[in-house]
């Protein structure tokens, strides 16, 4: 570029440095930042963004971190897209007493958090039990902006879920039916793995059956999240009927699929049925999955002659 009276600025720098921390070469593209400073080139917020972003996805945030500690030192006013990096950062190793710290840090600034603050909070305040906290955060949310979105409640959803609060989770499902008409296949997802898991197969199902009702194009992970519910319940007959009739309507199960029925199988310890099953399963070009094969194992230190049972067993405890 330059024997072409061609010089990089900012942009070019940007770009590069872009480039290097999506492959993992932070350090290069840090470097990148010192020789752009040698050249007379200021780095702007964007630089620093990009270089701490690609710490944070290295799962290295002490880095990432001392990149943000630069920008301020350097004078240059962080936004809220820095904040939201070193925030999900933080979340993601279940560092939350410091994403906490930066969330109430951006008011100070002059800046708001915006969707995307509030939903990586939330999760991460999830992820780690501290559920009365994202409530709060919730209600402030709803109350002073920015409005939540469906991801929101998704993730209220599931969190609620996930640690048995089902009253509050269909209470909330229930509002957001009435509220909004852009319910999509992921939420019922969520909503129907939920009850399952919480012992409400009946309603699990109930809902599940509307769904074509409503319009909606059931895909291979909902249905698979049903037979789960069958499979958790031991309603192993339920399970195979829901397997058909996907296939029925044009919905190929896959590898996950499968597996769950198959574990279903060894759960209940019906051997013969999971051997004519694999069979199956098998011919369509599948395998155990990990978690198939630790139940694999169990059932068999109990009962030994199920290696014998069938040569393809062989062939998958050999992978």
């Amino acid at each position: 570029m330059v024997n072409l009276n061609m010089y990089p600025d900012v942009c070019t720098f940007n770009i590069l440095t872009d480039g290097l921390c999506k492959e993992g070469k932070v350090e290069d593209a840090e470097e990148v930042m010192k020789h752009m400073v040698e050249k007379g080139i200021q780095p702007n917020v964007i630089t620093y963004n990009m270089i701490m972003d690609g710490y944070c996805l290295c799962g290295q945030l002490d880095r990432a971190r001392r990149i943000f500690d630069i920008l301020i030192d350097k004078g240059i006013e962080p936004n809220i897209f820095s904040y939201n990096i070193l925030i999900n950062g933080y979340c993601k190793k279940k560092k939350l007493d410091e994403a906490m710290q930066l969330f109430c840090e951006i008011s100070q600034k002059g800046l708001k958090p915006d969707i995307v603050t509030y939903n990586t909070i939330l999760q991460g305040l999830f992820e780690v039990g501290r559920i009365g906290v994202a409530k709060q955060l919730f209600v402030e949310m709803v109350s002073t902006g920015p409005a939540p979105d469906l991801y929101s409640y998704c993730t209220l959803l599931d969190g609620y879920f996930k640690y048995g609060l089902v009253e509050e989770a269909m209470s909330l499902f229930n509002k957001l039916e009435r509220k909004t008409e852009n319910i999509d296949i992921i939420s019922y997802n969520i909503i129907i793995n939920g009850l399952c898991k919480n012992g409400e197969l009946d309603k699990a199902h109930a809902i599940f059956e509307k769904l074509s009702s409503m319009g909606l194009l059931l895909n291979v992970r909902i249905y698979t999240t049903m037979i789960t519910g069958f499979c958790l319940q031991g309603l192993l007959d339920e399970a195979k009927d829901m397997l058909r009739k996907m296939e029925e309507n044009n919905c190929l199960p896959d590898n996950v699929t499968y597996n769950v029925i198959v574990q279903g199988y060894l759960r209940c310890r019906k051997i013969n049925e999971m051997v004519t099953f694999m069979k199956e399963m098998t011919g369509r070009g599948f395998s155990f999955d990990a978690t198939t094969a630790e139940f694999l194992v169990e059932a068999i230190s109990e009962n030994p002659s199920i290696v014998d049972m069938l040569p393809e067993l062989h062939s998958e405890i050999k992978k």
